[in-house]
């Protein structure tokens, strides 16, 4: 447990700690013979998934620091790979926001898991067509 000083960091952190759990997964399969391609990890912050690939810059804090060089170590070595993708085509971030209930219906195939579920998520609008508080439709 720690307490973060940005969103980045949060979501760094959020990456290394889903990333530890991963390696344990991917090592127990490739000790049953097993072997895995690099397993991916998507992201809605894009400074944290720039920092995971080594393509962004970070003033990092001594706590950071560990999982930052841990979890680009991993990208490094083609155990991982972290896709930035924004809240509304990351089935996870669902959870941590308000939705109105037509979001409710649109998504919902996408979580009961039937035969007929979709298997892609559909692209979010531009960031400049998301205008207005979230009940307004």
């Amino acid at each position: 447990k720690f307490v973060a000083s940005s969103a980045a960091e949060a979501e760094l952190g959020a990456l290394f700690v889903n990333a530890k759990e991963g390696k344990i997964l991917r090592l127990i399969l490739e000790e049953m013979g097993h072997p895995q391609p690099a397993t991916p990890i998507h992201c809605d912050n894009s400074t944290a998934s720039g920092i995971a690939n080594n393509t962004g810059k970070c003033q990092r804090s001594r706590s950071m620091e560990m999982r930052y060089f841990w979890i680009a170590d991993q990208v490094t070595n083609n155990y991982f790979t972290v896709h930035c993708h924004p809240g509304q085509e990351n089935l996870a971030d669902y959870y941590t926001k308000h939705h109105p209930t037509t979001h409710h219906k649109r998504v919902r195939p996408f979580y009961l898991h039937t035969p007929e579920s979709p298997t892609l998520l559909f692209r979010a609008a531009r960031p400049s067509a998301l205008q207005g508080c979230v009940g307004n439709k």
